[in-house]
Formats: structure tokens, C-alpha cells, sequence
């Protein structure tokens, strides 16, 4: 199992290598994207809790 999880972990990584390299752009689109949807995710968590007090 340890091993399995070890090979999946090397060909993400590969797979990320290859994809930063081939199109950085593109990816550089995606982790604004990701980042945006963190954002948002922690803006809205902090909302919440604030409608909690009030």
C-alpha cells in the first residue's frame, strides 16, 4: 500500500513538472484559479462566523 501511495505521489509530481514545462502559462492560470477559489472559500467561512456572532 505504501508503495502504491509512493508511485501515485512520483507521477503527480511528474505530471505537474511536464504540465509547469510544457504550458506555464495555462498553469499559472490554474493555480490563480486555485487560489481565487481559497480566497473566496476563507471569505466566506469569515462571513459565516461573523453572522454567528451577530
Amino acid at each position: 500500500m505504501a508503495k502504491a501511495k509512493k508511485i501515485a505521489l512520483y507521477a503527480v509530481g511528474i505530471f505537474v513538472a511536464y504540465t509547469i514545462i510544457h504550458s506555464p502559462a495555462r498553469s499559472a492560470e490554474l493555480v490563480q484559479i486555485g487560489f481565487e477559489g481559497i480566497s473566496d472559500a476563507a471569505k466566506s467561512v469569515g462571513e459565516f462566523m461573523t453572522q454567528l456572532i451577530n
